[in-house]
């Protein structure tokens, strides 16, 4: 199995066999693990507070897994542990470079005649995936060819109907399955006036503005900020606010879809976004989730990102916090809906033997186990993935020890044409593009209108070529 997104691990051990030195400001702690960009695997340093310019301190960190802070060793045991159920297969997982690499890789593995029997791919390769002839078995094909009984509609619906057909096969098995949701730090907003109680925190974009303009009166740096910029600002909101990203159900009815991010409603939101911005009470901290690690430190109040950066945060920050679902915008119609998917999916990969296949096919039915999937939810904050899951769960209790922690969930229980999520054609290529335009925004050389513009030209040029290359 080929897996991007993280760190090299190594399969004989199931455990990090190399390190690596970084500075930290004086106020952080060494980690226990490193700190990790989950979407390109690349190191980071978390960002210098006030006054740390200059004095830093050297932590010697150990690399280990594929997911940072210890969700690589979540994948670890998975492994260990299917391989120990199922002696006659054996499983071992392999660090292949980033997401992205990992995808192009994989392919052009398989053109070589020498891919993996599994490919862990990012949602959004999933259109990429679907349009690679000949590349891979959809995941509901095999399991019935090896005798598992298999439902797809057993799925949270957001999950099964992104990664299935419009006939409702299952193409790819969902795997770390993730969504937006809003975390804030209610330290920060006791200290600040702001009320904690959960019906009383921010649940719309004009509640969150009145909420980060009070942090920021209250002394706060970083009132409020957010990660992956494309998938939750422009991709979730889309779907949250039941309003199409792209033509053709947002890639679903085709590849002639073309982009429709320029509209009225995604103009007014980066325009207030660009306001606040001005204002101060909204600070942009880079590309992917590198906010991420603003709001562990304690730096940002509010911060808008993956539902699996939940075990994180359970993790590493030292004061009291809260999951939301993400804001809307009142009097848009269907508001709020449903929140897209992120994370990633297995892929099963042509051109292998039917004893490969079937230890394959065992590998996705010990992952169908609801209690697997359970676990595996709440140990990380990924999605649970199916209903059961998400039942045993509820059952026990861990909804009640973790407030917010279903939000990820009920966000996703329920999807329209709009909002089912998008999938279109060189995706990582236009969420780079979104990155390069909205940072005009943030340094003030363009406007909100012109930088949406410019995503929906640079963004359609992408799915034409896409659309030519599939034909």
């Amino acid at each position: 199995m080929d897996r991007g997104g993280g760190i090299p691990y190594d399969p004989k051990s199931g455990e990090g066999f190399s390190s690596k030195e970084f500075a930290f400001p004086p106020s952080w702690k060494c980690p226990r693990r490193p700190v990790t960009d989950a979407a390109d695997g690349a190191w980071q340093r978390p960002p210098l507070l006030k006054g740390e310019q200059h004095e830093q301190k050297v932590c010697r960190c150990r690399r280990d897994g594929g997911f940072p802070y210890g969700r690589g060793d979540w994948v670890a045991d998975v492994t260990k542990d299917f391989n120990a159920k199922t002696p006659q297969c054996h499983l071992t997982s392999t660090y292949k470079g980033t997401y992205d690499q990992t995808m192009t890789s994989g392919i052009a593995a398989h053109r070589a005649g020498r891919s993996p029997n599994i490919l862990q791919v990012f949602e959004v390769g999933t259109a990429t995936m679907m349009f690679s002839k000949g590349a891979i078995v959809p995941v509901g094909e095999l399991l019935d060819k090896a005798g598992y009984e298999f439902n797809p509609k057993d799925y949270i619906p957001a999950v099964y109907g992104y990664y299935s057909t419009a006939d409702g096969r299952m193409l790819s098995y969902p795997f770390n399955s993730s969504t937006t949701v809003l975390y804030l730090n209610l330290t920060k907003f006791k200290n600040a006036g702001l009320p904690t109680e959960p019906d009383k925190l921010p649940r719309t974009w004009p509640e969150i503005e009145k909420a980060a303009k009070a942090l920021k009166a209250a002394g706060e740096t970083c009132p409020m900020t957010t990660s992956w910029m494309g998938w939750t600002q422009l991709e979730s909101f889309s779907t949250w606010h039941n309003v199409e990203y792209a033509t053709l159900n947002n890639g679903f009815g085709g590849t002639g879809a073309r982009l429709m991010v320029n509209s009225p409603l995604h103009q007014r939101h980066l325009e207030n976004l660009a306001r606040m911005a001005k204002e101060g009470t909204f600070v942009y901290k880079g590309r992917g989730n590198l906010a991420d690690a603003t709001f562990y430190s304690g730096e940002c109040a509010i911060n808008m990102g993956s539902s699996g950066s939940l075990g994180n945060i359970r993790r590493n920050a030292k004061f009291e916090y809260m999951t939301m679902p993400m804001p809307y915008y009142e009097g848009v119609p269907d508001a709020p809906q449903n929140t897209a998917i992120g994370g990633a999916s297995l892929w099963a990969m042509a051109g292998k033997s039917d004893e490969q296949n079937r230890c394959v096919a065992e590998f996705f039915h010990y992952l169908s186990d609801p209690q697997v999937q359970a676990n595996n939810h709440m140990r990380t904050g990924y999605l649970p993935v199916t209903q059961k899951a998400f039942e045993i769960a509820k059952a026990s209790g861990y909804y009640e020890k973790n407030p917010g922690a279903d939000v990820a969930v009920k966000q996703m229980l329920k999807t329209t044409d709009k909002s089912r999520g998008i999938r279109l054609g060189y995706l990582p290529n236009i969420r780079t593009i979104v990155d390069e335009e909205f940072e005009k925004i943030w340094s003030g050389k363009a406007t909100a209108k012109e930088a949406l513009d410019a995503v929906v030209r640079r963004g359609n040029e992408q799915l034409v070529r896409f659309e030519r290359v599939t034909k």
